[in-house]
């Protein structure tokens, strides 16, 4: 299990010369990028773990290594920036490689949390009835599951316990339906599926997306209005948020949405899967980026 990722000392939030700055508490644009994209990638984790322990999720080894090797690309994403000789890059849970000679305790939990993928990786030979399978897709979806919810804040402001009451279940929820998005991109880019409408036992699996994508815009809503009630949501520049916040929510839900209905009907051998999944990836980072800017507190922006 995981804590948040760190934003850089360089970036505004980082000691007093934080005050200084106009969005003191907004961590830096690459470690959101990085955070959103580890989401996903445990996102990606729990949805497979969950269908490998139920014995539903697609036979086949490479069924099974493709969703693994995207979300160990995301996850890891962070540590091969921190490793860059670049100064002011984010820190790879507090770790950055090549500088520290030792990894600190969060990114050797972070490592640890490796070890369910690769017990998949070795299970899966075609077939996932065998119950060794199965007990390694129960240990990555809890493992996964676990690095979501770990580092949530746990000591907050009486005047912010309103505003991060949705936090979590938004977290979980965003990475789970990024996740989806990106499992969705990889059965609909199988070459063996015709192009055509959307086959049977892949409709609930849209519908269910869809579901999800209704409900995570209306916990970001109501992450938003508490904010806003809240009195650290002073929401400074609220002009220029308010259109951005737009612009986040059409590329986060509106395109994927009309993905996903179009895919019912005309599915184009992954096209609409592809856009669904980098619109929402780049949606889900630009709404982090306003929700930090608007709270000036680097330690909510994650969530």
């Amino acid at each position: 299990m995981t804590a948040p990722m760190q934003a850089p000392p360089s970036a505004p939030g980082a000691g007093a010369e934080s005050s200084a700055h106009p969005h003191a508490g907004a961590p830096g644009r690459v470690a959101i990028a990085l955070q959103v994209l580890a989401d996903t990638g445990y996102g990606i984790w729990v949805l497979q773990g969950v269908a490998l322990a139920c014995g539903i999720f697609r036979d086949g080894r490479g069924e099974s290594l493709v969703p693994l090797a995207v979300g160990a690309l995301f996850v890891l994403a962070g540590l091969v920036v921190a490793s860059l000789p670049v100064p002011g890059l984010p820190a790879w849970h507090g770790w950055h490689p090549g500088r520290n000679a030792w990894p600190t305790r969060p990114a050797l939990i972070a490592l640890a949390g490796f070890l369910p993928v690769l017990a998949v990786a070795g299970l899966t030979r075609g077939d996932n009835d065998f119950w060794a399978t199965r007990l390694a897709g129960a240990a990555l979806m809890l493992c996964s599951l676990g690095s979501l919810i770990h580092g949530m804040p746990r000591r907050l402001a009486p005047a912010r316990l309103a505003s991060s009451a949705v936090l979590p279940a938004g977290r979980v929820m965003a990475a789970l339906y990024g996740g989806g998005l990106w499992l969705w991109l990889a059965v609909a880019a199988d070459g063996r599926i015709a192009i055509g409408p959307a086959q049977p036992q892949h409709q609930p699996w849209l519908l269910v997306l869809l579901i999800m994508a209704l409900l995570l815009g209306l916990t970001e809503g109501m992450r938003w209005h508490a904010l806003r009630r809240s009195d650290a949501g002073s929401m400074p520049q609220g002009g220029r948020i308010v259109p951005a916040r737009f612009a986040a929510a059409l590329l986060g839900y509106a395109i994927p949405c009309v993905a996903l209905l179009l895919a019912d009907r005309w599915q184009a051998g992954g096209a609409l899967a592809l856009l669904a999944a980098l619109s929402a990836l780049v949606g889900r980072a630009l709404e982090q980026r306003l929700y930090a800017r608007a709270h000036r507190t680097a330690g909510l922006a994650f969530t």
